[in-house]
């Protein structure tokens, strides 16, 4: 398959790409609604609340932690983010950095630096939930289980993709297969990363 110009989406990607950005968008708002109907929509940030002065007089049933415009708001988030990924490639990448820091380094950082906040610094709630959301699957069942092997493996992932980075430097077939790899054990974040692997070289 030919490359593409740096920044081309083909078509069917470039329209999920705008659909990531809207998702993006649908999620803060259905999130800002959880906080005018409901005390605390986050219990691990009880901090985040407004006075009941600026709250409806209605609150939101929750599945299982989080009030339901807040769990759709988050899930958005985890669907919508590696394609708004693709949206910012399409809109920034013409302009500065390579390809394959954008569909592959970028989505391994953001895998490293979630990873550390989920295992390291979120306030766990109790109990552990499949409502979890979280970026990749694997990231998925640590969340929803609290297993450190789980988010060992997470790391181990995102190694990969900073490796496929790397990689992409001097060798953009090798980088190729390493960013499939990564894309796919790193779904959904991943997407990124695999369209960076059917394109191949930097």
């Amino acid at each position: 398959m030919p490359r593409p110009a740096t920044g081309s989406l083909p078509g069917r990607l470039d329209c999920a790409a705008d659909w990531g950005v809207y998702a993006l968008v649908v999620g803060t708002l259905l999130g800002l609604v959880a906080f005018v109907t409901n005390p605390v929509p986050d219990p691990s940030f009880p901090w985040a609340t407004l006075p009941p002065s600026l709250r409806l007089p209605y609150t939101q049933p929750r599945i299982e932690h989080w009030p339901v415009s807040y769990t759709l708001a988050v899930w958005l988030w985890v669907f919508g983010l590696p394609f708004a990924l693709l949206a910012a490639y399409r809109r920034f990448a013409p302009a500065a950095g390579s390809r394959s820091a954008w569909l592959v380094g970028a989505p391994a950082a953001l895998m490293v630096a979630l990873t550390t906040y989920c295992r390291y610094f979120w306030p766990k709630l109790a109990p552990a939930t499949w409502n979890a959301p979280a970026y990749t699957f694997v990231c998925w069942a640590y969340c929803s289980s609290y297993v450190p092997a789980w988010s060992t493996l997470a790391y181990a992932i995102a190694v990969v993709g900073v490796a496929a980075f790397l990689v992409a430097r001097t060798d953009g077939n090798r980088a190729a297969v390493a960013a499939g790899a990564f894309g796919v054990l790193a779904l959904p974040l991943g997407v990124p990363a695999l369209y960076y692997a059917t394109t191949k070289s930097d």
